[in-house]
């Protein structure tokens, strides 16, 4: 399936990159920890979709580990 002529599979690699670009724009350190992990689990959903990249899957997730640690239990 296309949208404009581009797979469901790049528009979730382009939302993917776009959320994580927002993420660098905010000032507050968690709410770029969140978005930024938002962004990571749209490369991580993005990985799947590309009949498995584990190397997008395994860095991703492992960002969205370090950030839910400084989210939640890092707290200074």
């Amino acid at each position: 399936m296309e949208v404009f002529g581009i797979s469901i599979t790049e528009w979730v690699g382009y939302l993917a990159s776009a959320v994580l670009l927002l993420s660098f724009t905010m000032k507050d350190l968690t709410k770029l920890r969140i978005i930024n992990s938002l962004g990571g689990a749209l490369f991580v959903i993005y990985g799947f979709m590309l009949q498995t990249s584990w190397p997008i899957i395994i860095t991703n997730s492992a960002i969205i580990c370090i950030n839910m640690y400084y989210v939640f239990l890092k707290k200074n």
